[in-house]
């Protein structure tokens, strides 16, 4: 069992974990309360896993989200600082996101994948941009689907 501690958010889609990944100021902690805010408006079940800091461990080929304390239960909203959220104490993740760089118009094949722990999972782009929580949504019902 391989574990480390990542400079990223996770949220919970229905039973599907997303992973996002950026450096500071990117908009990780904005997608993650807009995938929340769209899902639960397309009446999914949709929860925070964690913001800024994950614990991520592989076992049995799967890679596993915590969130991190003292951070646990906490999101930061811009201009309100780190606010209150309800969170899941775990998900498996199915898809990585990272935030912050414009993405490809036609990505590589060996773009479209991460290895985390030694577990590969799906990667997507994203400019860190208002909307992106559509496309975020769509790649997830689309590997979802392929898986």
């Amino acid at each position: 069992m391989r574990s480390e501690n990542l400079h990223a958010g996770a949220v919970a889609i229905g039973e599907d974990g997303i992973l996002i990944r950026g450096p500071a100021g990117s908009g990780k902690s904005s997608l993650a309360l807009a995938l929340i805010s769209l899902a639960k408006a397309q009446g999914r079940f949709a929860r925070l896993v964690s913001d800024d800091r994950t614990r991520i461990t592989a076992r049995s080929g799967r890679l596993i989200a915590r969130p991190v304390a003292p951070l646990e239960g906490l999101v930061e909203r811009r201009g309100l600082g780190l606010t209150p959220e309800p969170h899941l104490a775990a998900v498996v993740i199915r898809l990585v996101v990272d935030c912050g760089t414009e993405p490809q118009r036609m990505p590589e094949p060996e773009d479209l994948v991460e290895t985390l722990a030694g577990v590969a999972l799906p990667r997507l782009q994203v400019s860190g941009r208002a909307g992106d929580e559509r496309l975020v949504l769509a790649a997830l019902g689309l590997f979802h689907d392929a898986g």
